[in-house]
């Protein structure tokens, strides 16, 4: 059967001031917009099994927003909610929309806006209805860019890391019009910082920008997916945190994905397979509020002895991010002593495994923000696997290593599952994939 495709972008920005979520401690309402947030969908049909993936520029879409949203689309177009995708590039410049109970201690961020977060979700499934009207026979390809320059392992620079970006083209079937352009690329998107602002997408959206500006055209929907990046970032890369900085590293990405677009080999035919599991994660256990706040003084003294014996800056934030963390964790340990931890479990669990396989490449969403270490593991096991991070929904934190939990960073510190879960990620993975 001939392979059927459609593709749209919609504009999700705030229309008010919001609070930009990211950083705790920081009064950061936006006063304006650099550069507008998108809902990016493509639809996909072989003919038999239909699918859509949608992209979208916010930190998180929860759980039950994921939700509420497939039940949406499915009921204006028929698709099963099970193959529709819905992921976050993370950008810590876009509206709170997820409460984090780690944060609840902190008097400066705010519960979501309700109203910007059914807005969000009125304006996703605007996008995705909009992908399945514009269907048309199309064929596709993919290449694999190098990302290299964008960031690295945020805890040591040489640490694990994938610079590999998968770039999945879709063109009409004449080859005259280009659809749709994915790729997933395993970075935070956290150029920017507290200081600044002003809406933005960070650099995925200045990716996108040079991409359509120079590559794909403006009516080619970009959809950015951001592969497992617990441990990512460009800490270690950028000069300043700046908008500059965040065009700088966006283009490194869109002259990568650039590069590869030559080289992509179309086919016209497609098969689409979709499979969903839902699995439970093993819990995190708390030493309690004893060890808990013992931990905040160490990483205090840490960071202040940092600050004043002009230690690099990117070490200085290193610490930084660890003594949030261990005033993440002191929280959480005060919520799992009140009987109160127990009750963000059911808003994120059973966590969601969903596959959308499109002929031999298989796109993988896995919730929540994991460790890169996990991704390149299913990698491999199964090849032709490009995991998406933050995907129908989080976990309210991250899945470390054994390694990162027996160090006890920030990332092991804001985490509410054991570092055992991801090993089960992985197995579940690889288990569905070897069905398909």
């Amino acid at each position: 059967m001939t392979l059927l495709a459609g593709a749209a972008q919609v504009d999700i920005s705030p229309k008010d001031s919001q609070f930009l979520f990211g950083y705790p401690h920081v009064e950061r309402y936006s006063t304006g917009i650099n550069d507008p947030l998108l809902s990016s969908a493509l639809y996909l049909n072989d003919g038999r099994t239909a699918a859509m993936i949608i992209a979208n520029d916010i930190v998180f879409v929860g759980k039950k927003s994921a939700q509420r949203i497939r039940e949406r689309i499915t009921a204006q177009t028929g698709i099963l909610a099970g193959h529709i995708m819905i992921s976050a590039t993370h950008t810590h410049s876009g509206p709170i929309t997820v409460d984090y109970i780690s944060n609840e201690a902190d008097p400066i961020v705010p519960k979501a806006d309700q109203k910007y977060v059914r807005f969000m979700e009125d304006r996703i499934v605007e996008a995705a209805v909009m992908a399945y009207k514009n269907t048309q026979p199309a064929r596709i390809g993919l290449a694999i860019a190098d990302s290299t320059g964008v960031g690295t392992n945020r805890r040591s620079p040489d640490g694990p890391a994938d610079m590999n970006v998968p770039v999945l083209l879709i063109q009409n079937a004449a080859g005259t019009e280009l659809i749709a352009c994915m790729l997933v690329c395993s970075m935070h998107p956290t150029v920017l910082h507290e200081d600044s602002k002003l809406v933005s997408g960070d650099f995925p959206a200045y990716a996108r920008m040079y991409l359509q500006k120079h590559c794909v055209g403006t009516k080619c929907a970009v959809l950015h997916h951001t592969g497992p990046s617990g441990n990512q970032s460009p800490r270690h890369v950028t000069k300043a945190n700046t908008f500059a900085e965040a065009q700088r590293l966006g283009e490194i990405l869109g002259k990568a994905v650039e590069k590869v677009l030559p080289t992509i080999q179309f086919q016209t035919s497609a098969s689409i397979q979709c499979k969903q599991a839902l699995i439970d994660l093993p819990k995190r256990s708390f030493s309690g509020m004893a060890a808990a706040q013992e931990k905040l003084e160490k990483s205090v003294a840490r960071l202040e002895h940092l600050r004043t014996s002009g230690a690099p800056r990117q070490e200085v934030r290193t610490a930084e991010c660890d003594w949030f963390g261990a005033e993440e964790t002191l929280t959480m340990a005060k919520a799992a002593a009140e009987g109160r931890l127990s009750q963000a479990y059911p808003e994120v669990l059973p966590a969601e495994i969903q596959i959308v396989k499109i002929g031999q490449w298989a796109f993988v969403g896995w919730q929540g923000e994991c460790f890169v270490d996990y991704a390149l593991a299913v990698k491999k096991l199964c090849a032709n696997t490009f995991i998406i991070s933050c995907a129908n929904g989080e976990l309210q934190g991250y899945i470390v290593t054994k390694e990162a939990d027996d160090e006890g960073g920030y990332e092991a510190s804001n985490a509410l599952f054991s570092y055992k879960s991801g090993d089960i990620m992985v197995q579940k993975t690889a288990e569905l994939l070897r069905t398909m």
